[in-house]
């Protein structure tokens, strides 16, 4: 029997395109801004994916940081959010996050991005961190003060939240880091790990294959958690069909060879761009210079049609599918109609 849940889509690129709001460097929170600023617009955004069928919802969450905190001024706090005053802006996340849901049976996941999503300019992409953040220790050791800091804010939190995402991340080290802190922070939740492809090659940033990404994300390690999914997300679409077929190789493989206890559940949202591009230093959406689209499908079907062929080509048979930047609630509603008639 395969289970397949929806995702939400892009929240950031959703409160920009549809609702409005401007990021610029003086929201260093970016998405998570809205904690500070605007809850109601938040709730707004958030309320429309579990309209259009979201079985999960993220948390406005992927860019805390402590660090992103003190960068961020308001009027109680003109030189900058302490780490003593954050908690609160991290219950308002879980606040509006469950509003958001309502009577529905959607489920929450606390969004956590890599470290290089706290850089400024943002690294997600590049993973070339800073040197006091350039090890698995030190990774390790940022990923578990900032998971304390939301166990600190709400020592509930295990129970008001039934997924931990860790997006983006684009090191080795860093998937590694995050199974270590969410087992000393004693977080007994399922949770996911979603890496970024954003080059041509089938490798993250710091160039790991596939193989090596599945071996640091399921295999069995001392002192660390196994995830209940691994993925993609932040990805174009068009790479996603290639990249699926290598994790469901790695993933067969690694289970043949008693390298890992099970098969994970796989996390799949891609961008759901139209050839726009990120561009980290004028932080805008751009179209590469003469680009002209090819894509003879929309994003929903492509997405769908690889879901319906990796269920196909084993072993995955539990799927968590939905979208990252520029994807609405709109391409998620066509989405969960494709993937719920199926």
């Amino acid at each position: 029997m395969t289970s397949i849940q929806i995702l939400d889509g892009g929240l950031g690129t959703s409160l920009q395109d549809q609702h409005g709001v401007t990021f610029d460097s003086s929201t260093p929170l970016w998405a998570s801004h809205l904690l500070v600023s605007d809850p109601t617009t938040l709730l707004a955004c958030q309320r429309n994916f579990v309209t259009a069928g979201s079985d999960v919802l993220l948390t406005a969450t992927y860019q805390v940081s402590i660090e992103g905190f003190a960068r961020t001024k308001t009027t109680e706090f003109p030189t900058g959010i302490p780490r003593n005053a954050i908690g609160q802006y991290l219950r308002t996340a879980l606040d509006v996050a469950e509003q958001a849901r309502g009577a529905s049976a959607a489920k929450i996941a606390l969004s956590l991005g890599p470290y290089g999503a706290c850089m400024i300019p943002g690294q997600e992409y590049s993973g070339r961190y800073d040197a006091e953040h350039d090890s698995e220790e030190t990774l390790f050791q940022w990923h578990l003060e900032r998971l304390r800091l939301f166990l600190e804010a709400d020592e509930r939190l295990p129970e008001r939240v039934q997924y931990v995402a860790f997006e983006t991340l684009p090191r080795l080290d860093e998937i590694r880091a995050v199974r270590r802190a969410i087992r000393a922070a004693g977080m007994d939740v399922p949770f996911w790990v979603a890496c970024v492809f954003p080059g041509e090659e089938a490798t993250l940033p710091d160039g790991s294959s596939i193989e090596q990404v599945v071996r640091a994300a399921v295999a069995e390690m001392d002192g660390a958690a196994v995830p209940w999914g691994l993925g993609v997300n932040c990805t174009k679409i068009y790479k996603l069909a290639g990249l699926v077929r290598e994790f469901g190789e790695e993933v067969a493989g690694a289970v043949g060879k008693s390298r890992v206890g099970g098969v994970p559940s796989l996390v799949l949202y891609p961008d759901g761009t139209n050839g726009e591009v990120y561009n980290t230093t004028t932080q805008t959406w751009e179209k590469p210079e003469g680009f002209t689209s090819c894509e003879s499908a929309p994003w929903e079907s492509q997405l769908a049609q690889i879901v319906t062929d990796a269920r196909a080509q084993g072993p995955f048979t539990s799927f968590l599918v939905g979208g990252c930047c520029k994807a609405s609630h709109t391409d998620i509603r066509k989405l969960a109609e494709q993937l719920k008639t199926e």
